[in-house]
């Protein structure tokens, strides 16, 4: 029979194992702090030159040629084909680096003027009603034989509290 009383011996858990992850995880120390990787930019000039000399490794009818020249600079052929389509297209100026993130917007200048002349439209509207008010009411003072008052500064703050 099995005595199972005795522990497994005190050494290192087997690799692979829950066991051995978790020691792994518990001794490990926190990662340095790596400096974060940055997006490559290509300048216009260096994409051309690439497809250039991409073009001429394949007229070359050098078997791996064009795979060699991807290595030798760290591409993938996906950039390459990329590159391709843009110059195709005679889109130089589409060649150089686009800047990423949202898009700049519009005037400041323009958007405050459009912003101010919304808010002059809508303040001459209730002009006009208040105009209408008054004019109502002094037709029916009119009607009724009352004479209205002028209007004093404290009418005027309370009208704006409303």
């Amino acid at each position: 029979m099995l005595d199972m009383t005795k522990k497994a011996p005190a050494g290192p858990p087997r690799e692979g194992t829950a066991a051995a992850v978790r020691e792994a995880a518990r001794s490990s120390a926190p990662p340095a702090s790596a400096p974060k990787p940055k997006r490559r930019n290509y300048t216009a000039e260096y994409k051309l030159r690439i497809v250039h000399e991409a073009d001429a490794a394949l007229a070359s009818g050098e078997e791996g040629a064009v795979g060699k020249l991807l290595r030798r600079e760290g591409l993938w052929s996906s950039n390459l084909t990329e590159w391709r389509r843009q110059r195709d297209r005679g889109e130089l100026a589409a060649l150089a680096a686009k800047k990423r993130g949202r898009k700049a917007k519009k005037d400041p200048l323009a958007e405050e003027n459009e912003r101010l002349r919304r808010q002059v439209a809508r303040l001459e509207a209730e002009l006009r009603k208040a105009e209408t008010v008054i004019d109502v009411q002094k037709k029916v003072a009119a009607l009724l034989g009352e004479t209205l008052s002028a209007p004093t500064e404290e009418d005027f703050e309370r009208g704006r509290k409303r």
